[in-house]
């Protein structure tokens, strides 16, 4: 099958999915499960291009299959139990809230968003799998890189967890582990996670474009849909706390803490 003929199915099939989520959250008010099928998606449309792709190393598809795979279900089943535990996230309580009358046509659309979002991040999974380039140092660093990613932000999500569960820490700045270096360290580690298809993908025709991966989740996180609505929340909930936080935490890359003010 023409690659970007698999990829344009992945999208629909992505898009009628995302339609099915959205009428379902009309009826339930529950938005946030549309994390979990974006992540389950990704992976999802993987798969259905390593079955119908076969053009690529077969030690390399094997790869790229077991790591995306690994990755979607460590990160799904994670945003799962906290939908399933605690209350919408504040971030979409609060573009409900922004968009008023209006929010049933606008969740739409950043429903259906999520099922391109859900193709732009399988282009470096697409661009691996017809990687024809035998296995090398390049494939290596993409290991050492997933595995530097994928564990950091476990680590990150396991620390939060443990601070949000204690009940002394209700309306407190988590400033343990990871957190006392950057004040998203989940997310560096999933923006760091993606270059390693990048280097899965080069050495493929067009496998420059895998960079498609890291560069649009950067954009997102540190503009879109990641810090800035999860601060203002933030502020919002924990007010001057959190605001002193900003002031001494780097906001995204793991950075040692500057002194407080009122040090």
């Amino acid at each position: 099958m023409n690659p970007w003929l698999a990829l344009f199915i992945g999208w629909l099939a992505m898009a009628l999915a995302m339609l099915l989520l959205w009428a379902w959250q009309r009826r339930s008010g529950e938005t946030s499960l549309v994390d979990v099928v974006w992540t389950f998606g990704v992976a999802a449309l993987g798969l259905w291009f390593a079955a119908v792709e076969g053009q690529g190393d077969t030690g390399r598809r094997w790869l790229v299959i077991g790591l995306i795979v690994v990755w979607a279900a460590r990160l799904g089943s994670y945003v799962l139990v906290r939908v399933r535990r605690l209350a919408e996230d504040g971030r979409y309580t609060s573009l409900k809230s922004d968009w008023g009358a209006d929010v049933d046509r606008r969740m739409f659309w950043f429903f259906q968003s999520q099922a391109v979002a859900c193709a732009v991040f399988a282009v470096p999974l697409l661009l691996a799998l017809l990687n024809e380039r035998p296995l090398g140092w390049l494939d290596a660093l993409a290991v050492v890189i997933w595995l530097a990613a994928v564990t950091g932000e476990t680590l990150a999500d396991r620390q939060l967890a443990r601070f949000r569960h204690d009940q002394r820490n209700r309306g407190c700045v988590c400033r343990s582990g990871l957190w006392a270096w950057s004040r998203h360290p989940n997310y560096f580690f999933e923006w760091l996670h993606w270059w390693s298809y990048v280097c899965l993908a080069w050495g493929a025709p067009w496998g420059w474009l895998a960079v498609i991966g890291p560069a649009v989740m950067l954009y997102l996180l540190l503009r879109v849909t990641g810090i800035p609505p999860t601060e203002a929340q933030a502020v919002r909930s924990r007010g001057e706390a959190y605001r002193e936080y900003q002031r001494t935490t780097s906001a995204f890359v793991p950075w040692p803490p500057r002194r407080s003010r009122e040090q």
